[in-house]
Order: structure tokens, then sequence, then C-alpha cells
């Protein structure tokens, strides 16, 4: 619909009596010349003021004005096209919304300009005006993330580099260069953006790379489609999975250092439609276990939560969805248990921290060592306290009960909503309520919440819906987080924990 306002801009000024026709045809043939764009033109040869043009293109074509330098613009949003097509129509995304984007022009008119912007996002263009000096500063500010993406990066002196001995030397033949410097500056974006996942994923036109940072996905780039096969042959051949390998899913493991800082990456890829999709999770190897205090527990939950970890057997379970910190809880007990006096046995996937002391299992499906049998080799070695990384089944379900009844205390991450759904869980996998009645101690339930970004938090008043929620009559001021530079214009920075603590009591036991 917008598209469709072809009048041109020297017709708008004439109409306007800002400039006359001998004046338009001589600013055109020097546009010949110069290959500059009119308005820049007319404003350069002090013809016409920028400010008189975007009166006219307000006041008669209905084209909004905005100021850039008072927007704080969502980088997911201006990555949603390429810096290349931005610099080349001096155009940059500032919003979207039900499908229609909104994007700051030096020239609105332009149709080509609309119609690459429309074509490449598949939405509706809404086009605003905006000074040219004004756009050229919002690219250098909001493209730099694939600057970033498209160049190695030094800092303090150290070039980021993916470990190549875990590349076979007949891999490597697979990689281009252009592709390795891709998936290498996507990894090191991603590390240092705190981003805990990466996906690149192949669509019909576009190949989209997002982080998850906060719990939140955003979009951090596009590149043609035809970069996915590299792409992929890189990350095969950095985890040993096999290159020639596309039409099942894989799994894989590798360990890349940035900034003397080592990082574990786990990687799956998965056939789509339109090609394998990769996804990588990034574990921090370096990152201390939080103390007990600083998960986010009230004072109450924590005085359950020494309680129930320091039972002498029994089971321990941390429930809640993907992403939300258990593995972190259950760090945190068992480095407030680890003594001396007490022999520790983890088995996980990945060993996210090494704690020490403590024996920690890494399961490695390749050589046969899952959760099951590596449990069962467990439970020979004479441990007294038991962590199980993820009980996904009802055979490790069934493993860990015998072991918490027969004398060790086990501490297991479980996937349910709450407390009681995870007892729930436990008896739609087959195991006998008696018996969790006998071996359960403890549920911890939580989730993680985003935490207001302290730079840009601003007081509010709350709204009628929020103080319904919280129950609440009298107004009260809340915060909220207006978006800056340091949260990537979120509004969010970090995440906190919330927690349900049940002590699972001889009175609940026996109802």
């Amino acid at each position: 619909m917008y598209k469709q306002r072809r009048k041109r801009l020297g017709d708008l000024l004439m109409e306007a009596g800002l400039i006359s026709k001998e004046q338009l045809d001589k600013a055109l043939e020097l546009q010949k010349t110069t290959g500059k764009k009119l308005g820049v033109l007319l404003a350069s040869e002090g013809i016409v003021a920028q400010e008189d043009i975007v009166r006219v293109l307000e006041g008669m074509m209905g084209i909004s004005h905005v100021a850039l330098e008072e927007y704080n613009i969502d980088p997911a949003i201006c990555n949603l096209i390429p810096e290349k097509l931005a610099r080349r129509y001096e155009l940059i995304p500032i919003d979207q919304k039900d499908g229609v984007l909104t994007v700051a022009m030096s020239d609105p008119l332009n149709v080509f300009a609309i119609d690459d912007v429309e074509v490449y996002t598949g939405m509706e263009v809404l086009p605003v005006i905006a000074f040219s000096p004004s756009i050229k500063n919002a690219i250098e500010k909001y493209f730099k993330t694939q600057h970033i993406l498209v160049e190695p990066v030094k800092e303090k002196g150290i070039l980021f580099k993916i470990d190549e001995e875990t590349i076979e030397l007949e891999s490597i033949e697979a990689d281009d260069e252009p592709a390795s410097m891709l998936v290498n500056s996507i990894i090191e974006q991603a590390i240092r953006s705190q981003a805990s996942d990466i996906h690149i994923e192949p669509f019909q036109n576009v190949l989209k790379i997002r982080f998850r940072t906060d719990g939140q996905m955003h979009e951090v780039m596009r590149t043609g489609v035809d970069m996915l096969k590299g792409v992929a042959s890189r990350v095969k051949a950095i985890c040993g999975m096999n290159i020639n390998e596309k039409a099942a899913p894989q799994d894989g493991r590798v360990v890349v250092s940035a900034d003397e800082r080592d990082y574990y990456l786990k990687v799956s890829i998965l056939p789509t439609v339109f090609g394998e999709k990769i996804a990588i999770h990034i574990v921090d190897k370096k990152t201390s276990v939080i103390p007990k205090d600083r998960l986010g527990m009230t004072k109450e939950d924590l005085v359950k939560f020494d309680k129930i970890i320091r039972s002498p057997q029994g089971m321990v379970l941390v429930t809640g969805p993907a992403g939300s910190g258990k593995t972190t809880t259950l760090y945190t007990a068992i480095n407030e248990i680890n003594s001396p006096n007490i022999h520790i046995i983890t088995i996980e996937d990945p060993v996210e921290y090494v704690i020490e002391g403590v024996n920690h299992v890494q399961v490695n499906s390749k050589t046969g060592l899952t959760y099951e049998k590596g449990l069962v080799s467990i439970l020979e070695q004479g441990p007294d306290v038991i962590m199980i990384g993820d009980i996904k089944d009802a055979k490790i379900a069934e493993i860990a009960v015998k072991a918490a009844i027969e004398g060790q205390l086990v501490l297991g991450a479980f996937h349910a909503n709450d407390a009681l759904d995870a007892i729930i869980r436990l008896v739609e996998m087959g195991i006998e309520p008696f018996f969790i009645a006998s071996s359960l101690v403890g549920v911890i339930s939580q989730r993680l919440v985003r935490r207001i970004c302290p730079k840009c938090r601003k007081k509010r008043a709350a709204t009628g819906e929020e103080l319904s929620l919280l129950e609440l009559d009298a107004p009260v001021k809340l915060y909220s987080g207006r978006g800056c530079e340091e949260c990537s214009g979120t509004g969010y920075k970090g995440r906190l924990g919330v927690f349900e603590v049940m002590d699972v009591a001889k009175a609940l036991k026996s109802s």
C-alpha cells in the first residue's frame, strides 16, 4: 500500500513552491554525474533545506518524520535486513508489529528500496523519513553485531580460535574459509554476548542466526542460505560428526577457548525441509558454583533447602522446564554438602562444573556409557551421595528410587511443572507410591525470571491489571526497564530464580 505512492520528490517540491523547474532540471543533470540522491543533492547545493523536504513529505504524503537519536532500536529488528541493503538505500528498520515493518529512510519514495526490503523480510513496509546523517549513524551503531559476526575479533591480543585438535585431517578439506570464519565469529559473538544457546536455522531463501540470552530468543543476523553447506560441514568437523550424513540427526561436543576461558559446546544437528538446523548450547567451564544465598530463595526456603540436602538418605528432585537453572541448583547443593568424609559421584551430560573432591562422570553414548549403565556402575562404587543430571525415563527413576531406599542420598534433575507434578509423574512412570513415599525427602521446583536492567530502570505506577494480579487495592509504584545499550534495548539484564521448596514430611508421606 505504501509503495504505490509513485510521486517523485522533485514534483512534490515544485508543487510546494520550494524549487523551480529550472532548478529541478539542473539538479537532475547533476545527479547523473554524482549519483547522489535528489534530496541529498538539493540540500548540499543549498537549494532546499532538509527540514523543508521533511515538512513536504509529512504534509503532502503523510509520511512521518522520526528523530533516530531519540530511538532505542531493538538490534533484532535491525538485523531483519543485511547491512549491505541498509547502506545501499540509506534505511534502517526501527519497529515491527503485526507483520508491518517500520523503516526509517532518507528517501521514503524509493519504491525499489521498499520492494527489496519487502522481498527480503516477507513483511509489509511502512516508510518513515529520517535525516541521512542520522540513518548513517544508526547503521554504524546497530549493525556492529554483524561486523563482529563476519570478522574475527581480537581482544587483549588474543584471537578466538576453535580447538583444531578435535578435527580429523580428512575433515579439514570439507571446510571453506568464509564458512569457517562465520562459524568461529558466531560462536565468539555468542560467548561475548553471554548467550546460552546458538540456533542456526535454514529457511527457503535465508539462513537465520539466533541467540538465546537471559532465556529469550533474538535474531542477530541473516545470511544467504547458500552458506549452510559450509557452515554445517565446519560444525560437524570440529565436533567429530559424520560430514557426509545429512538425513539423520547428529550430536557432538567440543571445547573452545576465548579470552583465556574454556567453553563447552554441546551441538545438535537436525534435518529440516530446508536443510540442517544447528543448535549449540554453551557452558562456561570456569563459571563458579553459585552460593546458596545467591540462588534467590527466601529465608524460609533456604532452611528447607538446607534440611533436605543434608538428609542421610533419600531422593531430592529439582524440577522445572528446560533452561530453568536445575543444574545450577544441583551444583549448589553438592557444593554445600561436599566434605572430605562424604563420597560424592555425579553423572551428567555434559559435566558443566568441576568441584574439587567430587567424582564427575560424563555420559558418552558413543562408548555405551549411558545414564542407566553409568548409575549401575556408580552404585558398585559405594557412594554416599549421587547426583543425576537428568532423570529422563522410568528406568533411571527406578534406579534412583532404589538407591535412595538402600541408603544413598540421590539428587536429580527432573522435568515436572511443580513439586506435586513431580510426584504424579513418578507414579505415571510406574514407580509404586509406596516406594515414592519411602524414598522422596524433598522437591525443589524452580523457574528463572528476567531481572529488570539496573542501568535503565524507572519507576512507574502499576496498571489496574497488575494491581489485580498482585491482589492490591492501593496504588503502588513498580519498576520497568526503558531499554539501553547495556541490555541491548530489552529493558532486562540477567535472571533471578523463583523457588518452591517442599519438605516431604511424615504426615505427607502417610497421606
